[in-house]
């Protein structure tokens, strides 16, 4: 697999050098953007001693073994903004295992959700990446793609950004789906509840490496994935919380957060080259085009990621 992962690396690195320039506004417009320790964003779900940080507190590590997984959870609650984390996945034989990162709004049956999970491989395979939304409670929206890199031998940069306008899920700047808000989409798309961040990792051998076909090797135990640089630029929101926040409306041109402007209403030209390269070459699987799930196509799924 050596000169795959060569072959995808020299591929992407074109792209990712115009994508620098691309995504300038992202990181220049004076938001606070700093990464801090684990203690100053997040708070340990369960599992205390499968967790643990460097001596500085900027790498973060879950751990999965036999006995238990792991996770974590943001202390603060966003509607609307831009979260970005830097992950590293484990390595080796990771079949059967999963590491998710995603936001949520933790209320049950009406919950609203973005999911990243890694779906691990036997060794040497490319890893999966399945995104999945889920709105008022309703999910089953999944979307998989291969990596065009190895994940697992060096951090790579994994973000969200939903506004009032769009959600969209990037991997290293690069755009890899869209959910727009239409007229069409409005019950389809999240806005009005807002969201934790969380982290996982967990065994889910009964469907995650080929459908159940291949299960966890826990004499490779323990599986360890890693983070650090965690960017969460976002509205604050209070459950009781019943106004829109100033720094989230949704057609105001003189927001204060790029986030919220209207260049982040669209995908900009480069980010509509990106979109079209990673789904033609990396694209595996599409809920929208599932006839055995789906005899009629979702309504979300008619609607362009741009106009």
């Amino acid at each position: 697999m050596g000169g795959t992962w060569r072959a995808m690396g020299m591929s992407f690195l074109v792209l990712a050098l115009i994508g620098l320039i691309a995504c300038v506004s992202c990181q220049s417009d004076g938001d606070d953007s700093s990464a801090k320790v684990f203690d100053d964003n997040f708070q340990i779900m369960w599992a205390e001693d499968h967790f643990r940080t460097s001596e500085n507190g900027q790498v973060w590590h879950l751990a999965l073994d036999q006995k238990s997984g792991s996770g974590f959870k943001s202390k603060n609650k966003y509607r609307f903004g831009w979260f970005s984390m830097k992950l590293k996945l484990v390595p080796g034989d990771s079949a059967g295992v999963v590491t998710a990162y995603y936001m949520s709004s933790d209320t049950d049956k009406n919950r609203d959700e973005l999911d990243f999970e890694f779906l691990g491989n036997r060794s040497g395979q490319p890893y999966a990446l399945q995104t999945n939304i889920y709105a008022k409670g309703v999910g089953e929206r999944e979307q998989r793609h291969t990596l065009w890199f190895d994940p697992t031998t060096e951090f790579h940069t994994y973000s969200i950004l939903w506004n009032a306008h769009q959600i969209v899920f990037f991997v290293d700047q690069v755009p890899v789906r869209v959910h727009r808000h239409t007229k069409a989409t409005r019950d389809v798309f999240p806005r009005k509840q807002g969201m934790y961040m969380f982290s996982s990792i967990w065994n889910a051998d009964n469907w995650a490496t080929r459908g159940g076909l291949e299960k966890t090797n826990w004499s490779a135990a323990p599986f360890v994935s890693s983070y650090k640089k965690f960017h969460g630029l976002g509205c604050k929101w209070e459950d009781d919380q019943t106004t829109l926040l100033p720094c989230a409306n949704s057609n105001n041109a003189s927001a204060r957060h790029w986030w919220d402007k209207p260049v982040a209403w669209t995908l900009t030209k480069k980010q509509r080259e990106y979109y079209r390269w990673v789904n033609s070459k990396y694209l595996t699987y599409d809920y929208c085009h599932d006839q055995s799930r789906y005899s009629t196509k979702p309504v979300e799924c008619s609607v362009a990621p741009w106009d």
